[in-house]
């Protein structure tokens, strides 16, 4: 590719480095890159944690910011935590977070 040239969906192949939701683990690099199994990754999918996109043959693709998530769980599970308990306390986390963001920005209107 061109320096510059867009690809079909319409990121430069720069773009996609830096965007961390861009899906271009699979499913074994991601594994590997958090020291669990590739079990592991699918029982996020299956609490509905963690949807990682499919490629065109139906395999697994993780983002960074999904194996941020998966790191945050995995260290629960390490410690103790049922992997269900594991999965809801970061649900409720990221909503409080977001619900915190929200409010700050109210508090400037």
């Amino acid at each position: 590719m061109i320096p510059g040239q867009r690809d079909a969906a319409g990121a430069s192949a720069a773009d996609k480095f830096d965007d961390e939701h861009y899906p271009a683990y699979t499913m074994g690099r991601a594994a590997e890159m958090l020291g669990t199994s590739a079990g592991f990754l699918r029982s996020l999918d299956e609490a509905e944690l963690i949807e990682p996109q499919r490629s065109t043959g139906g395999h697994r693709r993780y983002s960074r910011h999904q194996l941020r998530i998966a790191a945050r769980v995995r260290e629960l599970v390490d410690q103790g935590t049922a992997l269900g308990a594991a999965c809801r306390i970061i649900t409720l986390e990221d909503q409080l977070h977001e619900a915190q963001r929200i409010n700050a920005g109210h508090e400037h209107d």
